[in-house]
């Protein structure tokens, strides 16, 4: 196994403390440094990760493993396009569309909420947000929303306009990728995962479920760090 760095950024809305709960566990049990940067401000929230990317990779001795959750998978699979000798892999949690984000339903939710924060307020944004949903998510959300500040509008706005990688592209990324999926999320469907997996030369899937995930957020980082491992072998498929 290839020693690294990874550099896993977080999804629409979310924050480095939940790629942290998510990936510092199952990342060093292989002995890979975690680096989990913070959200850019506002709707330079695209820009800036790519960039924290290219900062990290000159940075780094070695190859980045790169990786993140939903809004931050699709960026780091990006990036890896962009820079396949820089990248020793990627790992890609919860993949939300490919190509234009169009109707998928991460895409909805996020321009939704960025209305509802502007045209109620952060607090009863929030209360809409969390009623009736885990507790987990509950808190995960009121934490990383009210990190984001003013600027979070303008981050979910963004994050709900920009393409992902269409599956044409995906076919040239040579690099193994470990993907992770629950099977029941319908914002992030399953059937994304495995359309990504389809299309990528070196990709596995590892299914894991929303109760799994909530009752142990590192159930979504072993599911991506165990399909990552399971790419490196040739022919391991999906």
């Amino acid at each position: 196994m290839p020693r690294s760095t990874a550099v896993i950024l977080p999804g629409t809305g979310s924050d480095e403390v939940f790629v942290r709960s998510v990936f510092a566990g199952p990342l060093a049990a292989l002995g890979v440094e975690l680096v989990a940067p913070p959200p850019p401000p506002g709707d330079a929230v695209v820009t800036g990760y790519l960039g924290l990317l290219d900062q990290w990779a000159e940075t780094l001795a070695g190859p980045v493993l790169a990786g993140g959750i939903s809004l931050g998978a699709h960026l780091a699979a990006e990036w890896a396009l962009r820079n396949p000798e820089r990248c020793a892999g990627v790992l890609v949690a919860l993949p939300a569309w490919n190509g234009d984000p169009g109707e998928a339903p991460a895409a909805l939710a996020a321009r939704a909420s960025a209305e509802l924060v502007e045209r109620a307020g952060l607090d009863a944004a929030l209360a809409t947000s969390t009623a009736g949903v885990a507790p987990w998510l509950a808190g995960e959300l009121d934490r990383a929303w009210r990190r984001h500040g003013d600027g979070l509008p303008g981050s979910l706005r963004s994050a709900a306009a920009h393409r992902a990688p269409e599956l044409h592209r995906l076919r040239a990324l040579d690099v193994p990728v470990g993907i992770a999926a629950c099977v029941d999320d319908p914002v992030h469907p399953v059937s994304v995962a495995h359309a990504w997996a389809a299309a990528l030369p070196r990709a596995s899937v590892c299914e894991t479920s929303l109760a799994a995930f909530g009752a142990d957020r590192e159930a979504l980082g072993r599911a991506a760090v165990l399909a990552w491992l399971r790419a490196l072998t040739p022919g391991s498929g999906s």
